[in-house]
């Protein structure tokens, strides 16, 4: 294992399936995650450090790879009546490339309500220049509870709460589309955030077994080892935050990402099966014929 990329073993015959016309490309889900930075204590030296889960193995979907907080968006997320503050939704429809600035709400939102469902960290306060500094207790985790199982949307809590969103606290990092091949696909917006003063994460989602606060560049030096098990998308957005001194210098370089979706490209040359990521060189994959992969490669 050369590193820790991480290549399910079925791909290659859901790649040939795909191309003889067998298999129907399931339609992606869309979905937000959020890079979480945390500043180095003062006189460290040190860079920010981004939280990161490890996803149970059992799950189906990028099972034992280390991710980020997030998740798919609930269809109550474009909710008209949700608490916010910072750039409007038509602002960020604009910048996230969808159509309406209900779909770019949903998304932001998502981003929010995930972040909070599984790290505890809520992005939000009572007013448009204020956050909330613990969310620890039992109403807080029963709210949380309930947003996880839908039975609260993510409007209804803000409103009972008496908070806004704070989209002014997101910087939208990238957009990775999940290959055609791939029977759980998402069309997924990565966002940058700061971890607000007084928060603390905790591992509050069923689908991680652990949670790291981890420098990037050590993330990667992990992954290039094959220590760490990891999706394209996380290599490539951890080796573009390394270049930071502070969360605040990534929240500011944000606006400058391109956010053009990247998606899974797969060809036969010769009797070889080649899997690209365009403009990603590195996560290129030769398959022989008759080839299949394995967990990492």
């Amino acid at each position: 294992m050369s590193n820790g990329q991480w290549y399910p073993p079925e791909w290659p015959d859901r790649i040939r399936a795909l191309a003889a016309g067998e298999l129907t490309a399931t339609v992606p889900r869309r979905a937000a995650t959020v890079m979480l930075l945390r500043d180095a204590a003062a006189g460290t030296g040190g860079g920010p450090t981004v939280h990161m889960l490890r996803r149970r193995t059992s799950m189906a979907f990028a099972g034992g790879a280390y991710a980020y907080p997030g998740g798919g968006v609930d269809p109550r997320d474009d909710d008209l009546l949700v608490g916010w503050a910072g750039p409007a939704p038509e602002s960020w429809a604009q910048r996230l490339g969808v159509a309406t600035a209900a779909e770019a709400q949903a998304i932001v939102c998502a981003a929010v309500r995930e972040t909070y469902e599984e790290a505890g960290v809520l992005l939000a306060g009572p007013t448009a220049g204020t956050v909330v500094t613990d969310t620890t207790g039992a109403d807080w985790e029963a709210d949380r509870a309930a947003l996880v199982t839908r039975d609260l949307s993510f409007a209804d809590f803000l409103r009972r709460r008496g908070l806004v969103l704070r989209s002014d606290l997101l910087g939208a990092w990238a957009r990775w589309i999940t290959p055609e091949f791939e029977p759980r696909r998402y069309d997924t917006w990565f966002f940058v955030a700061a971890l607000p003063a007084g928060q603390r994460t905790r591992n509050a989602s069923t689908e991680a077994d652990r949670t790291v606060w981890i420098a990037p560049a050590d993330a990667i030096e992990g992954y290039d080892r094959g220590e760490l098990l990891m999706m394209p998308p996380t290599v490539s957005t951890l080796r573009g935050l390394r270049v930071y001194t502070t969360a605040a210098q990534a929240l500011e370089a944000a606006s400058a990402q391109d956010l053009a979706p990247v998606l899974a490209q797969a060809r036969l040359e010769g009797e070889e099966l080649v899997l690209s990521w365009p403009g990603h060189e590195e996560f290129t994959k030769h398959i022989p014929a008759g080839g299949a992969g394995g967990g990492a490669a």
